[in-house]
């Protein structure tokens, strides 16, 4: 389904005061390559907004004009209630930044990163040295402290750089890609690590490549495709967008499933394999009203499954992407 014709979830009207992150119209350009074609955003404080896209989207981008590494052609922005352009300074020391690549030193001990950076946020040694521990506790990272970084495992390194982010106390963190190359139980830890983070009043963009991170996460999402923002709403309110729920009904005995099959005309039917699959929004009234129905007739599915549109869908719908084979859920 071409990402034209998808509609846009607008986020609801929020007064600006309470934006953490404003965006209107950002363009970027690198030669006759338009990475940025006029994107729009509006991150509440407070909350955590993932932003997807391919690779090649856009994402990195994005996440380097707002956080001042590069300015943009076109298009205004505030972060943290500074404006990008004539405050940049100020959205700094607003802001926390971790990358794709780690920035630890690996020659150096955990300790004397996250000293270090005490001293880059002009902390005195008291304080540094306060803030140190009491980050060094909060990641599980105070026995490896005197270790050098170096023999860090990847989970242990994405710790640490977001503790290091950390030393500056910013109300609002940039994570581009953060738990790219971790195994799946560092990514929950990672994930566990972001929610604390949002609970303690921080505000997190987020751009993923994983598709179930944004859904496990985020508040908001926004899908980056050629440059613009093919579509944003909730995670819900982006899976009703495709279309493609069903409900699959299979049955063992022929006789069951030829009777089924006369009486659901709407469904689309699989003699080879004795199954029938009804169109389905997924809703609990939907699933129950066949249930019923298959009591009312007396007739015996062998197997249920539904499935609905989540993300997967979603992301190869508005990229143009020939989607993997769609997953079901058995009941």
């Amino acid at each position: 389904m071409p990402s034209s014709v998808m509609p846009m979830i607008t986020p609801p009207d929020r007064h600006p005061s309470s934006a953490a992150v404003s965006a209107s119209g950002l363009r970027k350009s690198y030669g006759d390559k338009v990475v940025l074609d006029g994107i729009d955003l509006q991150i509440p404080a407070g909350t955590i907004f993932a932003l997807l896209g391919p690779n090649g989207a856009g994402k990195t981008t994005a996440v380097k004009i707002l956080s001042t590494l590069i300015t943009a052609d076109g298009g205004r922005a505030q972060v943290a209630g500074h404006d990008l352009s004539a405050a940049p300074q100020a959205v700094r020391a607003a802001i926390g930044v971790t990358g794709q690549f780690s920035a630890v030193d690996g020659l150096i001990t955990g300790e004397e990163n996250m000293l270090l950076m005490a001293d880059l946020n002009h902390l005195s040694k008291q304080e540094g040295r306060r803030v140190t521990a009491e980050l060094l506790a909060r990641f599980d990272l105070a026995e490896a402290a005197k270790k050098p970084a170096s023999t860090y495992s990847g989970g242990m390194k994405r710790r640490l750089d977001i503790a290091m982010t950390l030393v500056g106390s910013p109300r609002i963190i940039f994570l581009d890609e953060p738990t790219t190359g971790l195994d799946p139980r560092s990514r929950h830890n990672m994930w566990q690590i972001i929610r604390e983070l949002v609970a303690d009043g921080v505000t997190v963009f987020l751009t993923t490549q994983y598709l179930e991170e944004a859904d496990q996460l985020a508040d908001r999402i926004a899908v980056l495709n050629n440059g613009k923002i093919a579509a944003e709403g909730t995670a819900e309110e982006l899976k009703r967008m495709i279309p493609g729920g069903h409900i699959r009904l299979r049955f063992t005995d022929p006789d069951a499933y030829r009777t089924a099959a006369t009486a659901l005309t709407g469904a689309a039917r699989d003699d080879e394999a004795l199954a029938l699959q009804l169109p389905s929004n997924g809703t609990q009234r939907e699933l129950r009203s066949v249930l019923d129905w298959l009591d009312s007739a007396d007739i015996e599915a062998d197997e249920l499954t539904l499935h609905t549109p989540d993300l997967d869908d979603v992301f190869f719908a508005l990229t143009a992407t020939v989607p993997t084979q769609s997953k079901e859920s058995a009941r």
